[in-house]
């Protein structure tokens, strides 16, 4: 048997952020994983601006390393089509102008396929002096016991850790059996994911879009392009949903390659690549108790997935940093309760909270194609209305003028 003082349950982002943060600390840990890597993870693929932030906030020097890695696209922006076809293109950043070189030395937002960015995480813990990355191993039972948790799985592993931090995804045995928090149509999207290459009018500057179209709303088509002329494909809708009307996600991402008359045309020449895979994303659309005795839940295992954007691996990476965090104050205090780790829970209330709850309220408004149409349509030639669009990225004080009906009134009295 081993001991230790922190055990992690997965090697993805919101793992590696707390191993990395633990690490700077100065307390070890161990990082279990079921798969060896690099293997692949189905995802978006969309790093946002918080990644790099909680990168430079835990290591400066890796955070560069990511900025130069090769295996990256830098994002500037997105672009959002209404179910009308109004396309509305929103830099990251409020001022970006595409012909400015200086605005293009540090992008916010990055696209990468996560088999090379979870590898590279990997990677990266191996080098560290406090972090042992153990693959290959399929945690098969958690004991709770008066000196810490007794993990145990195959091969024979037996790990007893004084705490324990959840980060193995969104099927989390941990997080359904011993949390009690379980998968909710209203608060669970179901999504569809496909590589290809040689689609056409893809953004030189690697917006990644958006398709509100109607038929997939309140959920999406989107097209993020990634190096080497590839890009991920997919739609997201509402488990709910997808259950009442009964959408088969499969055959309606082909539909719309095939049939949807703006979209089959940057088709024509496109080749799939693989297969076609589908996954669940848990929002954090619901508030949910994330902590208890020894242990605490994080990214996807937290269900802490943006309600509108989809955007989970920014809050993976804050929420495990986080929890690192509480992990360092309950070691110095040695207080593993439920009430000393309840801190965990206020941190990402207080960090996290508004912008899930705002961003909730976002995307009920999705499903009034109206509303889209006509906020976009208003935003090809209102400066003002890109640039809210563009902040609410990073400002919630800007999302929230987004919620009120007031902001939609003045914008049609005020171009």
């Amino acid at each position: 048997m081993i001991f230790t003082k922190v055990c992690i349950i997965g090697a993805g982002p919101a793992g590696a952020a707390a191993a990395l943060q633990l690490n700077k600390d100065g307390i070890d840990c161990i990082v279990v994983d079921k798969a060896i890597f690099p293997r692949d993870k189905v995802c978006g693929d969309g790093l946002s601006g918080k990644v790099i932030t909680a990168l430079k906030r835990i290591d400066p020097e890796i955070a560069d390393r990511l900025q130069s890695a090769a295996f990256k696209l830098d994002s500037y922006g997105v672009s959002f089509v209404s179910p009308g076809r109004h396309q509305l293109e929103v830099g990251f950043r409020p001022d970006f102008d595409k012909n400015n070189v200086a605005h293009k030395e540090v992008p916010i937002g990055y696209v990468c396929k996560r088999i090379d960015f979870d590898h590279f995480l990997v990677q990266e813990m191996k080098q560290c002096k406090h972090i042992e990355v153990m693959e290959g191993i399929k945690i098969e039972k958690y004991t709770l016991e008066a000196d810490g948790y007794l993990v145990s799985g195959s091969n024979g592993f037996e790990v007893k850790a004084e705490l324990i931090i959840i980060a193995n995804g969104a099927h989390s045995s941990f997080t359904k059996d011993v949390a009690g928090i379980h998968m909710e149509p209203a608060h669970y999207l179901a999504g569809i994911r496909a590589y290809y290459k040689n689609v056409s009018g893809t953004s030189t500057d690697g917006f990644i879009e958006l398709h509100f179209l109607k038929k997939m709303l309140p959920g999406y088509f989107w097209i993020f392009p990634l190096p080497n002329g590839e890009a991920n494909v997919g739609v997201g809708l509402l488990s709910e949903v997808v259950s009442r009307k009964k959408v088969n996600l499969k055959k309606e991402l082909q539909d719309i390659i095939q049939n949807d008359p703006v979209i089959k045309e940057r088709f024509k020449n496109a080749e799939l690549m693989g297969s076609v895979d589908g996954y669940g994303l848990p929002l954090g659309s619901k508030k949910r108790t994330l902590s208890g005795e020894r242990y605490m839940l994080t990214g996807d295992a937290a269900f802490l997935i943006d309600p509108f954007t989809g955007e989970g691996i920014g809050n993976a990476f804050y929420s495990g940093r986080m929890a690192a965090q509480q992990a360092s104050l309950a070691i110095q205090a040695n207080d593993y309760t439920a009430t000393g780790l309840a801190r965990y829970d206020s941190e990402i209330d207080r960090v996290l909270g508004s912008e899930l709850r705002l961003s909730h309220r976002l995307q009920k408004l999705n499903k009034y194609p109206w509303l889209f149409n006509m906020l976009f349509k208003i935003g090809t030639s209102n400066k003002q209305v890109k640039e809210l669009l563009s902040c609410m990225f990073y400002e919630v004080d800007v999302r929230k003028k987004l919620t009120k009906p007031s902001f939609y009134l003045k914008l049609l009295f005020n171009r």
